[in-house]
């Protein structure tokens, strides 16, 4: 059964390259694309059924720790698992991040294979 990732970031540029990184990848992925924080939240609320949300920090209206916070206060999605791809490096940012549920803190550059290695662990996980 495939699984459902939602990729939330103001870059169209950054979400085509995970889409396509994710549809060559192996296993059955189905994408799904927020273009800000307030917008991937209501994708999410749409698709209940999401595997994983990968976030960017940086977004406008709702940044991804905003988005996260929201996430977690619903008790249809707050089991979703939550990465963090972001530039943002700063040691509070990824404090916070994992206070509220995030799992992973990815930083920009990212390399696929470790991105991929760390979806299909995540995926291979029950949080529900």
């Amino acid at each position: 059964m495939a699984k459902k990732i939602l990729i939330t970031d103001d870059s169209e540029t950054l979400r085509d390259q995970l889409r396509e990184m994710l549809e060559r990848a192996e296993g059955e992925y189905v994408v799904i694309e927020g273009y800000d924080g307030q917008n991937g939240l209501d994708v999410l609320k749409e698709n209940p059924d999401t595997s994983l949300i990968i976030l960017d920090y940086n977004m406008p209206r709702m940044n991804g720790l905003e988005m996260c916070a929201e996430v977690k206060k619903d008790e249809r999605l707050k089991h979703i698992p939550i990465f963090m791809l972001t530039s943002e490096p700063d040691e509070e940012l990824m404090r916070k991040g994992k206070s509220i549920g995030v799992i992973a803190w990815i930083t920009k550059p990212f390399t696929e294979s470790k991105l991929l290695a760390a979806i299909k662990k995540v995926l291979s996980i029950s949080y529900v």
